[in-house]
């Protein structure tokens, strides 16, 4: 009698495996290919396992299935016009899935990782750029949004000066004087002639 098939599978396994192997990688053991990286005169080297840098990187797997024969214990691999900073970002990421960089770094590691040919990285940097750039999007439309409505608060003052200076029009027009009527031009007549301001300065001339 048969019995049925079951599936025996761990969650943790891959973790712990990347884990292991890094390190592995930290304590130089197992490692067979060591990675000479030079920038503007600025050289480092870093050891690491073949098997993890092919899995990860279509470079590195394009090189150590082309290579003819080995230099030694281990294979050396020349990369140029990386930095040495970049680089070792881009073990950390293969061998534990995860770094921390700057900010200003994400488009240099999506560079390497487009250089390399790290599927995993290329996708990971693309995903934060997009975030970054939707916070970014995010926090100038709040600004606008705060300066727009700063913009209304303002307009009210004088849009009751306006409201104010069209009621005077209108008093005007229909000829209600807002001042009281204390200027010698309103006042009535008193019989005295107009002229007699004009003898009294004929008089002093």
């Amino acid at each position: 009698m048969e019995s049925n098939a079951v599936l025996l599978e761990s969650k943790s396994s891959p973790i712990n495996l990347l884990n292991e192997m890094h390190q592995l990688r930290l304590l130089g053991h197992l490692c067979d290919v060591t990675v000479s990286v030079e920038y503007q005169g600025v050289r480092a080297e870093f050891v690491a396992h073949k098997a993890v840098l092919a899995a990860t990187s279509k470079f590195f797997k394009e090189v150590f299935l082309n290579e003819k024969g080995m230099d030694g214990p281990r294979t050396n691999v020349f990369l140029n016009e990386v930095q040495v900073a970049d680089f070792a970002s881009f073990l950390e990421f293969v061998y534990t899935a995860k770094v921390e960089v700057e900010e200003d770094r994400v488009q240099r590691m999506l560079e390497i990782a487009e250089k390399l040919k790290c599927l995993d990285l290329s996708e990971t940097c693309f995903q934060l750029k997009k975030q970054m750039l939707e916070s970014v999007l995010l926090e100038l439309q709040n600004f606008s949004e705060s300066q727009s409505s700063e913009e209304e608060s303002s307009t009210q003052p004088s849009a009751l000066l306006d409201s104010k200076a069209a009621a005077v029009a209108e008093a005007d027009q229909a000829g209600c004087p807002l001042a009281p009527p204390d200027g010698p031009a309103d006042r009535p007549s008193s019989g005295a002639s107009p002229e007699i301001p004009a003898a009294k300065s004929k008089e002093k001339m």
